[in-house]
């Protein structure tokens, strides 16, 4: 299932990903650190989610409290909360 997700206090406007079989595909970033981006998209494709919450959340970027990689981690536990509604 495709999501989108608008992420809070950081470059980024927008995350899209899917998730298959617990399983995150095709991240996509609108704005932000484009190169570092497309890396984490690759890093983490089809890796299981709950591994990708834990790794990526709580992540800051400079003096901010989140980060792109924070608000991803958002992102995915809710929809991982909507998918269990």
């Amino acid at each position: 299932m495709r999501y989108n997700y608008q992420p809070q206090g950081v470059c980024s406007t927008k995350i899209s990903f899917d998730i298959e079989n617990n399983k995150v595909k095709n991240v996509e970033y609108t704005g932000g650190c484009n190169g570092n981006l497309k890396a984490i998209a690759k890093l983490i494709d089809n890796e299981d989610v709950d591994l990708i919450i834990n790794k990526l959340k709580g992540n800051e970027c400079g003096l901010r409290k989140t980060s792109c990689a924070d608000q991803l981690a958002q992102a995915l536990q809710k929809a991982k909360e909507k998918e269990n509604h």
